[in-house]
């Protein structure tokens, strides 16, 4: 709902009375990189402490955060709040960015079996997608003061329904043993497995991240697949709107047109028409061929899911959303500079869209990698069990 107008807020506050700002460009790459890279160390810690203690219990927290910063461009969109917002939105994002998604995929993974997971991810993707037509379309038809009041609004309402009506998840209590564990590890678990773990036991490290990814070629190449397609997408998130609004001076309501046609088809437009548009109604007809791009990140979860034992979901998709979260802090660094070069005067030659053509590249790349993943069979049920103190966890 706040997305369409985010842009005209910023280059208000920012640059008030332009179109082409690279201060405003900066300043949302900068708050990107920062995001993308405290959720680099914050999504793999949640997921594995949701494997603990609980999916409802660690998705309060995100839900309660991302309220703080909408309620502030809710009060005033001045330059003094605004600044206030774009602090607190970047310390409150590393916690919430991508981690009410993370954690929603474990629950629905410890509640659905192998089998049937790929079609429920894709239903909840398609509900995501739904919420995000509705809530562009909202914004399409009120101010911009009403949609971030709205917005609150629906924050605040979707968290109490959370506590109040969503139950635990359902989880299979004798998977008490992870598969990363060593030897010496199951042995002393058995001995004591009446004795609770200390936190810091079950926190994750850089040690485990790696075995995970060696653990099965199918999760690395998910992995790498992951982390170009989200490099490309925020990219594109970080670049388009103020490329479009420099060259086409696009406002609030044609942002959140041009949304509501790739939300309907998909939400990742063909960066190559982007990036050699000629006129307004280019990104517009762009949006469309988005079709098929609903696919692949229900896809890419279900396979990742499938590698792993059921009580390792939260850290397999903390996992790759902290890979997702690196390519976001990778992202600005390369893309926000480009941008705001070839938007200047001092571009080398003339081409407005070189990023976006460039993060085009970037999605071709992650495409031919896809198609090059070979799926290994799903983890057997049998062995996700660990039945007696000799058991050995691949």
């Amino acid at each position: 709902m706040v997305a369409p107008a985010i842009t005209d807020v910023t280059m208000s506050a920012v640059c008030p009375g332009r179109d082409e700002c690279s201060l405003a460009i900066y300043l949302s790459g900068f708050q990107q990189a920062i995001i993308g890279l405290g959720t680099l160390v914050m999504m793999p810690l949640v997921g594995n402490l949701s494997d603990k203690y609980g999916r409802k219990a660690l998705l309060t927290v995100p839900i309660t955060l991302s309220i703080i910063p909408l309620a502030i461009l809710a009060y005033s969109r001045s330059r003094n709040f605004f600044y206030a917002y774009y602090v607190l939105r970047t310390l409150t994002a590393m916690v919430c960015e991508g981690s009410i998604h993370c954690l929603s995929l474990a629950y629905v993974a410890d509640n659905v079996p192998p089998g049937r997971r790929a079609s429920v991810f894709g239903i909840f993707s398609g509900i995501v997608s739904g919420a995000f037509v509705c809530g562009t379309i909202s914004a399409r038809f009120i101010s911009t003061s009403a949609a971030f009041q709205a917005a609150t609004a629906g924050s605040i309402i979707s968290a109490v329904y959370m506590r109040i009506f969503l139950p635990e998840s359902v989880r299979d209590e004798d998977l008490y043993t992870p598969i990363l564990s060593s030897k010496a590890e199951i042995s002393a678990s058995c001995e004591e497995s009446t004795k609770k773990l200390q936190v810091f036991k079950r926190l994750p490290s850089i040690d485990d991240m790696v075995h995970l990814l060696k653990s099965s070629p199918t999760f690395s190449q998910a992995a790498i697949v992951a982390f170009l397609s989200n490099l490309a997408d925020a990219g594109l998130q970080g670049s388009m709107m103020y490329y479009l609004k420099a060259k086409f001076h696009f406002n609030k309501n044609q942002f959140a047109d041009l949304m509501v046609i790739a939300g309907i088809a998909g939400t990742i437009s063909q960066m190559f028409l982007y990036s050699v548009a000629w006129s307004s109604w280019v990104p517009y007809a762009a949006a469309v061929f988005s079709i098929l791009s609903v696919f692949s990140h229900p896809c890419l979860r279900t396979i990742v899911s499938k590698q792993v034992a059921s009580n390792e979901q939260g850290k397999a998709q903390g996992c790759i959303s902290g890979i997702c979260s690196f390519a976001n802090l990778v992202s600005p660094l390369a893309f926000s500079p480009l941008t705001a070069l070839f938007l200047s005067d001092r571009a080398p030659f003339n081409f407005p869209g070189f990023s976006i053509m460039c993060i085009g590249f970037v999605s071709m790349t992650a495409f031919i990698q896809s198609i090059m993943i070979r799926v290994a069979p799903p983890l057997p049920v049998s062995s996700q069990r660990v039945s007696n103190c000799n058991s050995v966890v691949a």
